[in-house]
């Protein structure tokens, strides 16, 4: 069963909250963030993304940008621009995309329930991307950016979120670039915090949806933490990290495309053909049309669209890992006509995510960086749960969650 707590979180005066507030670390490149800060001396990225504050070129693994991280989270503080809560609490956090809600919960997760399965994963993490996080848990003694976790649907917290989101939030801002809207709400009330606390010792899992090496980051620093106190108990605030829960209900994934570099050789004929022996094809022109189902894909050739269908018999839907589209397009498309096993490494492939659209796709192709690209069905929450529960990982590029979280709301500090 799940184990969380409330924390006393650290976060920006309401006034300065959207000069605070950034994107996530891993989703921009580090001349987006210098751009995106600017002037802003208060911009979250001068802790997230410290190499802003060197010269361009300056490598974000260089020892000295983790030391400004912590120079400027000290800073941050100093001048209150981050100011811990009195009390400790929970925080409701809710997102609207596209006239959509989806309503998290800001949580402290036990570490040790990451590393005995009740947190459960389904993508394989880089040990230098951990360590990277890892140092920077370590340099500035708290989890800055939180993690992104789904949990069944629980009616209890659904009624008590609801409840709140009546009332007028403390934060509520459109962010830049996306233009979503993102609302927070403290729960401070005893009994609400003991409802939630709870409720969630009755939920048996909950699954990392985005921010694998978070998660580990986090929960390996928590764990060094418990090695090095000679007094250790248990209780200590580095047992815990920060992660905000959803309703896996609520959540929206959107498909991840693929861009190929070339045909492996083929033209595009040859590419065509070799495609018939697993899929049905139709040409529809210049019509964008996206997959409707599984075992459906889009390809973008040539100036033009095609609908691939895979021919009855072939997908092995008794198996969580091989029934997925994403498995399927890499066996039959990329690796058997295209040569391409290894997506993480392969400099022929690049990946889209489904926010940047169908004119992503077009443009990359079209402009002749890419010769050809993949457009694929979204994966499902269910699917992701089931591979999670039975132990199995995702391929690499399944996912695209969205919209992201915003980093800033609220920070857990570990002491």
């Amino acid at each position: 069963m799940a184990t969380i707590k409330p924390f006393k979180g650290l976060r920006p005066p309401k006034d300065l909250v959207e000069q605070v507030e950034s994107r996530p670390y891993d989703v921009l490149e580090s001349d987006e963030a210098r751009a995106e800060a600017g002037d802003n001396e208060k911009s979250l990225y001068h802790i997230i993304k410290p190499e802003i504050d060197f010269p361009v070129g300056t490598s974000e693994y260089d020892p000295r940008v983790y030391e400004q991280a912590t120079k400027n989270f000290k800073k941050f503080q100093e001048m209150g621009w981050l100011v811990q809560d009195q009390q400790e609490m929970y925080y409701i956090y809710a997102q609207t995309m596209n006239g959509k809600t989806q309503y998290g919960l800001v949580v402290a997760a036990l570490v040790d329930d990451y590393m005995n399965g009740v947190i459960k994963k389904h993508e394989l993490t880089r040990r230098d991307k951990e360590e990277d996080r890892m140092k920077h848990v370590r340099a500035t003694n708290a989890n800055m950016e939180p993690v992104f976790f789904a949990y069944k649907d629980s009616p209890v917290i659904d009624q008590l979120v609801a409840r709140y989101a009546k009332t007028e939030p403390e934060y509520d801002f459109i962010a830049p670039i996306d233009g979503f809207r993102h609302q927070l709400w403290l729960v401070s009330d005893g009994a609400d915090i003991q409802t939630i606390t709870n409720t969630f010792a009755q939920i048996p899992y909950m699954y990392i949806a985005d921010g694998h090496h978070r998660s580990a980051a986090a929960a390996l620093v928590g764990a060094e933490k418990a090695k090095q106190n000679p007094n250790h108990r248990g209780g200590e605030e580095y047992n815990y990290f920060m992660a905000v829960c959803f309703p896996a209900s609520q959540l929206t994934i959107l498909d991840y495309n693929r861009v190929v570099r070339d045909l492996n050789g083929r033209t595009p004929e040859e590419f065509l053909a070799a495609l018939a022996e697993d899929f049905d094809i139709e040409c529809c022109g210049k019509e964008r049309r996206h997959p409707q189902k599984k075992h459906q894909f889009s390809l973008y050739l040539d100036g033009y669209w095609y609908r691939l269908e895979l021919h009855d018999g072939i997908a092995d839907d008794s198996d969580p890992i091989a029934g997925l589209d994403v498995s399927i397009s890499s066996q039959l498309i990329l690796d058997k006509l295209l040569g391409i096993t290894d997506l993480r490494g392969d400099k022929r492939i690049d990946f889209v995510g489904g926010l940047r659209g169908y004119e992503e796709l077009e443009r990359r192709v079209d402009s002749g960086e890419m010769k050809m690209a993949l457009a694929l069905f979204p994966v499902s929450m269910q699917e992701i749960m089931n591979i999670a529960d039975s132990g199995k990982i995702m391929p690499p590029k399944a996912t695209w969650f969205e919209p992201k979280l915003r980093s800033g709301l609220v920070v857990h500090k570990l002491d």
